[in-house]
């Protein structure tokens, strides 16, 4: 499947997350329910194969059958242009096998923590009568926080599908398949419980305990091989522990644990000091009449005693006549009886001498309460016990011994021990100022969690740090710390919007919430738009700008006609209000003529 194909109408592929035998697996997104997940298909070449198809349809039903924190959940199962598909829950994280390459050496209590989490899962598959049959970190996934979820149930089967034939076909992977399985058998709950058992040895030391040129050869290991033990890798890991390991691993079924519950009962107290001097688990010997190989030496030993079954090979044998002893060989009985003495003397005393000696327990990562009580219990005394820094080493627990490790000490000795106080912690500093990218590398090649968040000013250059989650004085750990900088993104700038023809508030009421300045507007008359709204803007629509800039605008007054006809209508006015006012002056003028009118008439008619 290609990016951005739409399956089922509602899921967009984005991108590959791994290819498989069987399938293959795609990130993709749910439009719907605005999610991510998991989409898993069968591959092309298989998807005309009946029992692929089959297969992939039981894992969907096992699956959904299954409602588990710990279980990764199937959402839907379809099929779309003749492909089966299935979409499943998105882990972001990555599947066990990587976590342990990544990781390892882990932590007991992680260690821990993981296996809890999957045996709960499993629990919960057999309660609904469905085994997995496949357990493998390949198929458990760890997500960002830590927690484990199980996947692939493509051969899975119910309690109910036990009573049906058995082909001589194995399924699961050959190294962490149960002998049971490899040699054909029925698989079980206590099939998965011998899964189980591989991979938290597996988690433990880094590596499979059986490995081989092909298939067959780790198989026959699987049945015929004790498993490794834990503790030869690293005999800092407690003997309850291992003794998980061993019981889950039992060849005889019948030796395992009753079931994953059992199992993880006795996971939880694996640690506790109350079982530091548990034995080892050891399963009882099944012997199958197997070719055994017998040294040489136990057959000249047989032919020189004579057996029962060699009786008719003496019966015409003479008895010969007891010899006498003779003097130099009773002589040399006497002397060998006085070096066997001598010998067993000096044996005694070096028995007790030995006996009186100890040697000093392997005490390193060890809780201190567990490092008392194991010297406690050898005879030994504990002498001082101090505490320094450890990058290493958990705190509260032992860095190291004096004297140390395997050294033979007589009963009594005093013991010194060197706590871990956890690792030595630095001073953060003051970074406020710099550029964030520069920080951030050395920061990060320190152990530090670097996170950053964006904030616009005025004031601090583009890139440089205005502040910081953590105190400049604070002693912290590198590699347990996360600090969070609030870096400056410059100036804070908006795209200018269009106004034009838009009732100029609308551009001031945008000026006032993004800081820009306004300048008193430009009024012109316009044929075009409407009185009160927005002719012309002296910043472009779609340019960015800094905030605080300033900005005008030029609005309209109306059309010409308009603006001609109240200019009439306001010249009319203004002539009738001149008119009224000089009308009484002229009134007077003309009273003044009148009055010199009639002597002008007079005096012409005089004539």
């Amino acid at each position: 499947m290609m990016p951005n194909q739409l399956i089922g109408g509602r899921y967009r592929i984005m991108r590959t997350l791994g290819e498989g035998g069987m399938a293959n697996v795609y990130l993709a997104h749910d439009l719907i329910l605005n999610r991510d997940v998991s989409i898993k298909t069968l591959r092309l070449d298989l998807s005309n194969d009946e029992k692929t198809i089959n297969r992939f349809r039981r894992e969907a039903l096992a699956a959904t059958e299954l409602t588990h924190p710990n279980i990764v959940d199937v959402y839907d199962f379809d099929e779309e242009d003749g492909m089966q598909y299935l979409v499943m829950e998105y882990v972001d994280g990555m599947d066990l096998k990587t976590y342990i390459k990544r990781n390892f050496p882990i932590p007991l209590q992680q260690v821990i923590k993981i296996l809890k989490q999957v045996l709960s899962a499993v629990s919960e598959a057999h309660k609904a009568g469905i085994i997995h049959r496949d357990l493998k970190p390949q198929n458990i996934l760890i997500d960002n926080q830590g927690n484990a979820k199980i996947s692939d149930f493509g051969i899975a089967m119910t309690n109910s599908e036990l009573g049906m034939t058995q082909t001589n076909t194995i399924f699961g992977s050959v190294h962490y398949l149960s002998p049971e399985q490899t040699r054909g058998g029925m698989a079980t709950d206590k099939s998965d419980v011998y899964s189980l058992g591989i991979i938290l040895y597996e988690i433990l030391v880094g590596k499979v305990p059986f490995a081989g040129e092909n298939a067959v050869a780790i198989a026959l290991q699987h049945s015929q091989s004790q498993i490794p033990l834990v503790r030869d890798f690293d005999d800092s890991i407690p003997q309850a522990l291992e003794n998980v390991v061993l019981k889950a691993t039992a060849k005889d079924p019948a030796e395992r644990y009753s079931s994953v519950d059992a199992m993880l009962i006795d996971l939880r107290t694996s640690l506790d000091a109350s079982r530091i001097m548990e034995p080892r688990f050891v399963p009882s010997k099944i012997d199958n009449d197997e070719t055994r190989l017998i040294p040489i030496s136990e057959i000249q030993a047989a032919r020189q005693n004579k057996t029962p079954d060699n009786s008719h090979e003496a019966e015409n044998v003479v008895p010969d006549e007891p010899e006498k002893t003779p003097k130099k060989g009773r002589k040399r009985w006497l002397w060998i009886a006085l070096i066997v003495i001598i010998l067993g003397g000096i044996g005694g005393a070096f028995a007790m001498m030995r006996h009186d000696n100890v040697v000093v327990p392997n005490l390193v990562n060890k809780s201190q309460a567990t490092a008392v009580a194991l010297i406690q219990h050898d005879g030994l005394k504990v002498g001082a016990i101090t505490k320094a820094s450890s990058a290493n080493v958990d705190s509260g627990d032992v860095i190291n011994s004096d004297p140390s490790a395997k050294s033979i000490v007589r009963r009594g000795t005093t013991i010194n021990l060197v706590i871990s106080s956890g690792k030595k912690l630095q001073r953060f500093g003051d970074y406020t100022g710099e550029m964030f990218d520069d920080v951030s590398k050395s920061l990060t090649l320190k152990g530090f969690d670097v996170q950053q968040k964006s904030q616009s000013s005025t004031d601090v250059p583009s890139g440089q740090i205005i502040s910081q989650s953590i105190n400049a004085d604070s002693k912290v750990d590198p590699e347990s710390t996360t600090v969070t900088f609030t870096v400056s993104s410059g100036p804070q700038t908006v795209i200018v919007p269009d106004f034009t023809n838009q009732d100029v508030t609308v551009f001031y009421n945008w000026a006032n919430q993004n800081g820009i300045k306004i300048l008193q507007p430009n009024t012109t008359s316009s044929d075009t738009v409407a009185t009160g709204k927005v002719i012309s803007q002296t910043i472009p629509a779609g340019q960015t700008v800094t905030v605080g800039e300033t900005m005008q605008v030029t609005v309209s007054s109306g059309s010409d006609e308009k603006a001609k006809d109240d200019s009439s209508t306001a010249s009319s006015t203004s002539s009738s209000s001149n008119q009224a006012s000089v009308t009484p002056s002229s009134s007077s003028q003309m009273t003044s003529s009148s009055s010199q009118s009639p002597v002008k008439k007079s005096s012409s008619s005089t004539k």
